[in-house]
């Protein structure tokens, strides 16, 4: 059978996130927009309302909540700024292979302390020609006895600057491309890491991003997740489970976008009336709002194969490529809307198409994203012909 309605527990997750939204977030965006600033009272805050940890296990003090569960608070927050919505989520995106294939050992000695104290991770895999193509990473780690001796730069790396540990992807030997590919536990006060200073960016300013330098880090061989070869497969396994995630940010953006529109069309008064009445700003406002929920069904069917353990690689790249186009569409039209007030700083739809830019990029290109999906239908394609 199939349902739409929220349980009870999923209405007061949302309530909560909304109100986290509105009372924390939305009031001080537009500075931290502005000025390019980190803000950590906001994030420690998201801390103890448990929106780092929604996918941990309660056993080792964290929500224990499914993805769906995840989505519905994350629209919520990205609602109120996409920034720091971002550096929210990449704490799930380190945690959530640890949760998946640390050790027991691994999980106590790292899940536990983050859950229980405000502490920030984050995903070290993109470096400076490496994006889309991470079984070309130059990072290395070569074994050293019990240690790994890791070299190399990250780039991009939300909560760069702030992270208690990094949740690193190196590889052994750059010729056996993803086969080489390992991924371990970092804490960023081991000796040899430092970052940069945070990237001047056009969008989700609130966001701290970095570079992280790795110049002989040496790392216990017990911080080694799974073991050698599997780095790769661990990494597109996150990135199935956090994409819907991602996805639904572009959901809260477009839909902040849509009702910011909305109402201005109603005030804003041409040829003698709200620009709400001409039909053409009408169907404009009814592509946005149909795209919206578009976007957001297809998140939902995305993280609810996630919360059975189906495979979802194609599903969940559909709804990022599609929301992220749909946040783009969407900023873009509220400008237009806005008209030349629009494009100013005066109003905040200027921001949130800045924001929205950016997810067409990361946690897989929109190219990228599309390019799974055919190979997805491809495969079932051949499997389907080889059983007529």
């Amino acid at each position: 059978m199939i349902g739409f309605d929220l349980t009870q527990e999923q209405r007061v997750l949302q309530e909560r996130a909304r109100k986290f939204s509105k009372e924390v977030i939305l009031p001080v965006a537009a500075k931290h927009d502005r000025e390019g600033t980190f803000p950590l009272d906001v994030m420690e805050k998201a801390h103890q309302e448990g929106f780092f940890t929604p996918l941990v296990p309660k056993k080792y003090g964290g929500q224990g909540l499914g993805v769906v569960d995840n989505c519905i608070i994350s629209e919520e927050l990205s609602a109120g700024c996409m920034g720091m919505y971002v550096s929210i989520f990449v704490s799930t995106l380190a945690l959530y292979p640890i949760i998946k294939f640390g050790t027991e050992e691994q999980r106590e000695r790292f899940l536990r302390p983050f859950c229980s104290k405000f502490s920030i991770a984050s995903y070290c895999l993109s470096e400076v020609t490496v994006g889309s193509d991470p079984a070309s990473m130059r990072t290395t780690a070569i074994l050293d006895g019990d240690h790994y001796l890791l070299n190399g730069t990250k780039m991009w790396i939300t909560n760069g600057g702030y992270a208690d540990f990094y949740l690193v992807f190196a590889t052994t030997n750059p010729e056996k491309k993803h086969k080489g590919i390992i991924s371990f536990i970092v804490p960023s006060n081991s000796e040899g890491i430092r970052h940069g200073e945070p990237i001047d960016k056009m969008g989700q300013r609130a966001s701290n991003t970095t570079t992280v330098i790795f110049k002989n880090v040496r790392v216990p061989r017990e911080n080694l997740l799974a073991g050698e070869g599997e780095g790769f497969k661990k990494a597109m396994a996150a990135l199935d489970i956090t994409r819907p995630m991602i996805a639904v940010g572009s959901v809260g953006i477009a839909r902040t976008a849509l009702e910011l529109a909305t109402q201005y069309a109603k005030k804003r008064i041409q040829f003698g009336v709200p620009i709400a009445q001409h039909q053409a700003v009408q169907f404009m406002l009814a592509d946005m709002a149909k795209d919206i929920e578009a976007a957001r069904l297809l998140v939902w069917k995305a993280a609810w194969l996630a919360d059975r353990g189906i495979r979802n690689s194609k599903e969940a790249a559909m709804a990022k490529a599609f929301a992220a186009d749909v946040a783009m569409q969407v900023t873009s039209n509220a400008v237009q809307i806005y008209g030349g007030m629009g494009y100013t700083k005066w109003h905040p739809v200027e921001k949130l198409m800045r924001d929205a830019k950016v997810i067409q990029i990361y946690e897989g290109t929109a190219q990228i994203m599309r390019l799974v999906i055919a190979r997805q239908l491809l495969q079932e394609t051949e499997r389907t012909l080889f059983k007529m």
